[in-house]
């Protein structure tokens, strides 16, 4: 039978999804409380609505008759969605609001770290009271790493001795409005992330990619939800070896063992140090940026996968074409402290050229797609290494032009990705 897949959220992971399952044998519709462009010129319907609603997306569900779903975005998992849709009736590729925690509540992350004895996890406390998270910054020997546990978009947190002194840290922890704050030792090394598709206790992972957080070249300014991102023609990065690729998978797997029924995506953001990876967050979805690397060289039909995991099933095996891929995101002028938001978008899907294109944060008006306050559009190279896809990237930018935006044109090039060799033989001793 014809599936009926509804997608929630609309930004650029979920156009990564929505173009993962367009020429699969299914009925596309797509719910989001912004209309993106791209997804909508996939989906078979598009509707505007509250998606940490659990109601409205169930009505709209059952609406549409959908016989799938897939969850993009965090805040409707802490929501309870997958939770709403499972009780309507529907299968939904995302954890329950329970099973999210590992990612929505970084306190309950790391103490289930900690309980489960599952490897990677650093020095951490968790504190409500802000004098006793200063006086443990006075106290700790080393850097720590301030996190609100709760949901923040990527740009909550502060690194002492890299974004901030100990002092402005103390200053953050007392201005903040945060609940709960967990402080954990600082790692030093290179991050990378390895997704992986979950369901029925299998795990299928995908090739390691590597985020940039920070605002500008040189990975200078404050953080952001992600400026861009590169994956190797391999499952490892060219700053690792296969064996650390493999401790992460293995630190995946002890956690979706521990979880127990965890369906959906398990994203780990690890730290690969002097002594091998260590966990920097889980994340209950998929990346974005990341998502945008993998999904374009994943040869398995993403529908078979969530086909499999409905029907309890083995999940069939991930194969991935030997190609490397660049993600650079065009974000506004000010963008993520004073966004300027209006500029109009030059580049369309056909001008893209040879690169990829994924609408993220827009809006569509009848004279053609203009920025908002957030992310933009990303585009993505893909070629046989790195360098070349980084080039495809570029192009693209450069013809379209990038007036009343901004993008961090040193992502994939071959300057920074030798500065992260550079780092961990530094780090090894080599």
């Amino acid at each position: 039978m014809t599936e009926t897949v509804l997608l929630i959220g609309g930004g650029g992971r979920e156009h990564a999804i929505a173009r993962a399952l367009a020429d699969s044998d299914c009925a596309l519709y797509a719910a989001a409380g912004n209309r993106n462009p791209g997804i909508a010129s996939l989906a078979d319907g598009f509707e505007t609505l509250e998606t940490t609603n659990p109601e409205a997306v169930t009505t709209y569900a059952n609406k549409v008759e959908a016989t799938l779903a897939i969850v993009g975005p965090e805040a409707p998992l802490e929501a309870g969605v997958a939770d709403a849709l499972g009780d309507a009736g529907v299968y939904a590729f995302g954890p329950q609001q329970a099973e999210a925690r590992i990612e929505t509540d970084k306190g309950f992350q790391r103490r289930f770290m900690d309980r489960h004895d599952i490897a990677g996890c650093p020095d951490f406390e968790e504190f409500t009271d802000s004098e006793a998270a200063c006086t443990y910054i006075d106290e700790y020997d080393g850097d720590l790493v301030v996190k609100p546990a709760g949901l923040t978009g990527g740009k909550g947190v502060r690194v002492i001795g890299d974004q901030v002194t100990p002092a402005e840290a103390k200053a953050y922890i007392r201005d903040s409005d945060h609940d709960r704050l967990v402080l954990e030792e600082r790692l030093v090394g290179e991050e990378f992330t390895v997704q992986a598709l979950v369901a029925n206790g299998d795990i299928r992972v995908t090739p390691a990619v590597q985020d940039h957080k920070r605002a500008y070249e040189g990975d200078e300014g404050p953080n952001t939800g992600g400026m861009g991102s590169y994956s190797d023609a391999s499952l490892e990065l060219p700053f690792m070896d296969r064996d650390e690729y493999l401790e992460a998978v293995d630190i995946l797997q002890e956690t979706v063992d521990a979880l127990e029924g965890y369906k959906g995506v398990l994203y780990g953001q690890f730290m690969l140090t002097a002594d091998g990876p260590k966990v920097v967050e889980f994340n209950a979805r998929f990346g974005d940026p990341e998502a945008m690397n993998t999904l374009p060289v994943m040869e398995t039909d993403l529908l078979d996968v969530l086909v499999a995991a409905r029907e309890n099933e083995s999940l069939p095996q991930l194969q991935f074409q030997p190609q490397a891929t660049v993600c650079k995101y065009a974000v506004p002028d000010g963008y993520p402290t004073d966004p300027e938001a209006g500029a109009k978008v030059q580049l369309s899907p056909k001008s893209a050229s040879d690169a990829l294109l994924y609408y993220a944060s827009v809006e569509e008006r009848e004279d053609g797609i203009y920025t908002t306050t957030s992310r933009s559009f990303a585009v993505v190279g893909v070629a046989d290494s790195i360098t070349d896809a980084e080039a495809i990237a570029t192009e693209a930018l450069e013809s379209a032009g990038t007036e009343g935006l901004r993008v961090r044109w040193d992502i994939g090039t071959p300057d920074l990705v030798q500065s992260r060799l550079g780092h961990m033989d530094e780090l090894r001793g080599e």
